[in-house]
């Protein structure tokens, strides 16, 4: 059986994380393949800022503000889209948040941050858009995932780690999701020029803008299987690199990063500190 893929005369898409980066570039490119969009995040504002951007295109994007840690809250926005535009026939769940993970300083605070937004934020808006696409026999989902997932790397022990889980989530998923004719895929990209990626210390290779970034999402809406990872230089080595022995990788991937370079501070280096 051929799977579905959603189209614009179908219904309606839904990107949670929609206020910047790739999911405003995806909604902006999404209506102006003819969609109405609903879009979700926090703030109203540059919801709205998206929406205006998006004047004049062929089909439109509609702002709908929500949490989506608020599990309650999301299944309400769901019903919202589908009360008053229409049944959601694509739903990409890209919110995401990004936080340094550093060994030296661990906290307690980022990682349940962390995963409350980038693993239960999926979920929360995950569940109820299922039910509707079991109900209807027909869906499409994309969640954005990372190629931090492949394996760890600098800083990202918190959120590499929500990433690796919502890939091995969708995997499980996809076999009974075939049997309903709901299409599941991952997307992983790799470093995108965003307010996220702005935080990273560290050179990024292969630095996509984020124009780039959306087009590849949405040709890989409409043509991808299962995993859609970009761009495509970076991603097969980062694979490659998780076949080599453990030694080799460490050793690639702290000279690639400048982490070879790194000083970091000892327990004594840090009693010496709070003496002073």
């Amino acid at each position: 059986m051929t799977l579905y893929r959603a189209r614009p005369e179908d219904g309606v898409a839904w990107i949670t994380g929609a206020s910047t980066g790739i999911g405003r570039q995806v909604a902006i490119d999404l209506a102006r393949d003819g969609y109405v969009v609903a879009i979700t995040a926090r703030d109203d504002d540059k919801l709205e800022e998206v929406s205006q951007a998006a004047s004049g295109l062929k089909g439109r994007v509609v702002p709908m503000a929500c949490d989506v840690t608020d599990a309650d809250a999301m299944e309400r926005t769901v019903q919202r889209i589908e009360r008053e535009l229409g049944p959601i026939v694509l739903a990409i769940f890209n919110a995401g948040t990004y936080s340094p993970t550093i060994g030296e300083r661990l906290e307690l605070a980022n990682f349940h941050g962390t995963f409350t937004v980038n693993l239960f934020g999926v979920v929360n808006g995950l569940v109820p858009v299922a039910d509707r696409m079991r109900d209807r026999g027909f869906g499409q989902i994309a969640i954005t995932g990372s190629v931090t997932a492949y394996f760890g790397l600098p800083s990202a022990a918190a959120y590499g780690a929500t990433k690796a889980a919502l890939n091995s989530m969708a995997r499980s998923l996809k076999y009974d999701f075939d049997k309903q004719n709901i299409r599941i895929q991952m997307f992983n990209p790799g470093f995108v020029d965003t307010p996220l990626t702005a935080k990273n210390k560290f050179p990024m290779p292969a630095l996509m803008k984020v124009e780039d970034a959306g087009a590849r999402y949405v040709e890989g809406l409409k043509t991808g299987g299962f995993e859609v990872s970009f761009p495509r230089r970076l991603s097969y080595v980062l694979k490659v690199f998780g076949y080599l022995p453990d030694s080799l990788y460490y050793r690639l991937v702290k000279r690639v990063t400048g982490w070879d370079k790194r000083r970091v501070a000892s327990g004594k280096d840090k009693r010496k500190m709070v003496s002073r």
